[in-house]
């Protein structure tokens, strides 16, 4: 996915503009693996070789992207793709 696509993405929730997270490039410099995470409903987005996976929650399978997510998010995921912040004090 070229860093330029994410100017024409939104959530496909609430139609929000995303947050990209970078996690590896290619040597074109096209996003390979990263996060597209949504500040107003706080869902997120993977991106898994290059494709970003953005289907409403009701088609995606969370136990297929769960290890991913957890991987890469800086919290702990949902089961319904949301974000929760970590708890003050912990690693």
């Amino acid at each position: 996915m070229r860093v330029e696509t994410i100017n024409k993405l939104c959530c496909s929730f609430d139609r929000s503009d995303l947050k990209l997270t970078v996690i590896s490039k290619d040597v074109q410099g096209n996003i390979v693996e990263g996060i597209l995470f949504c500040e107003q409903c706080r869902r997120i987005y993977p991106i898994v070789s290059g494709i970003p996976i953005m289907s409403p929650d009701e088609y995606r399978e969370f136990k297929l992207e769960q290890p991913l997510l957890q991987r890469w998010a800086q919290g702990k995921v949902s089961d319904n793709f949301r974000l929760i912040e970590k708890e003050a004090g912990s690693v």
